[in-house]
């Protein structure tokens, strides 16, 4: 048997048609989204539409176009006022190709999550409605396969409680973990140490993922030093490898309750939290959700008061500053000495 062809060993000729493979398959899925688009489009799509919708040159569109043309007889061009030409496939066409995977439907349910997080609730209402629509048009037997990998993903997708900017995430790395969740195998990540920049190999059983100011992997540390619970941050992992052995998923692990220990992100031991705010900031304050555990109370000068319990000194001090001398810390003594002694700092500064 051969073991080299035209200077090529025959591991870079399997690595070349694969690589081969994977571009042929590309391209049909943008051909099928393609047409799925021209359906959509009522007025259907110019040459600059599919430009844009899938970043290709000029060239490329039109190739795009006229596989279409070649492969779905139906398509038409569409008679328009205007110079652009434009073309769509009738309505119900193709109507037996579209389905909906898991990743699609619970990316619509942290969606309509994220809607009523920021009390938005008639949008989230709507949403709602929209995913029911949606779940009504699945086959039952499409609806079944795809339900186990949907509940896996809804309980592996955690909404911390602070938004914030969007730091930049290699989105095949979340691909591969969320593909690792589903099947619950454990995955080794190339790591990069947010203080020192080393890169270093870390096993991991993936658990879910908490989005907020910071995205962060929830999952096992599997390490005789570690062995617990612990975050990585999204951004510092370089690379992801699935591996064969699988992981049990602790059953007594929850991950909203996981979030729920902190304010934000940052993991530590809850402790109690009480808060004054002052009566011309009550009504504003008594408006927010500071935390899934809080109770309220109004005191009899009108100013409110806040409980509930959670860790993060650092991201409660973050927030406590933008109500500057509105709010009062009662407990714990650290965070009140941690907010007023830089509010006196900054009282300083000319």
């Amino acid at each position: 048997m051969p073991t080299s062809f035209d200077g090529l060993s025959m591991s870079e000729l399997d690595t070349f048609h694969g690589q081969g493979a994977a571009v042929r398959y590309e391209k049909a899925d943008n051909l099928l989204q393609l047409a799925l688009e021209m359906q959509a489009a009522r007025g259907g799509l110019s040459l600059k539409d599919i430009e844009d919708k899938f970043g290709v040159g000029r060239r490329t569109a039109m190739r795009m176009r006229d596989a279409v043309l070649r492969n779905f007889s139906q398509c038409e061009e569409v008679e328009t006022d205007e110079r652009t030409k434009r073309w769509r496939i009738p309505s119900g066409t193709l109507d037996r190709l579209i389905t909906f995977t898991a990743d699609e439907l619970a990316a619509l349910d942290a969606a309509i999550r994220l809607l009523d997080r920021d009390n938005r609730e008639d949008e989230a209402a709507n949403l709602t409605t929209v995913s029911g629509k949606v779940r009504a048009l699945m086959k039952p037997d499409i609806a079944r396969k795809v339900e186990p990998d949907l509940e896996a993903m809804l309980e592996a997708e955690g909404l911390a409680m602070r938004p914030g900017p969007r730091p930049r995430i290699n989105v095949s790395v979340v691909e591969e973990l969320r593909d690792a969740m589903k099947a619950c195998r454990k995955v080794r990540i190339r790591y990069r140490n947010r203080r020192t920049r080393k890169i270093n190999d870390r096993l991991v059983h993936p658990y879910g993922f908490l989005h907020g100011h910071r995205n962060y992997l929830v999952g096992w540390h599997e390490n005789p030093k570690a062995n617990q619970v612990a975050l990585f941050s999204l951004p510092n992992i370089e690379a992801v490898e699935i591996l064969d052995e699988t992981f049990v998923r602790d059953p007594g692990f929850n991950l909203q309750s996981f979030a729920a220990q902190s304010f934000g992100l940052f993991q530590e031991e809850p402790y109690p939290v009480v808060w004054r705010f002052a009566p011309e900031a009550a009504e504003d304050a008594a408006e927010f959700v500071f935390h899934p555990s809080q109770t309220m109370e109004r005191d009899t000068d009108g100013s409110l008061i806040v409980r509930f319990t959670a860790g993060s000194d650092l991201e409660m001090a973050w927030h406590l500053y933008t109500w500057g001398d509105k709010v009062e810390v009662l407990e714990p003594a650290r965070l009140a000495e941690m907010v007023n002694g830089n509010r006196m700092t900054w009282a300083a500064l000319p």
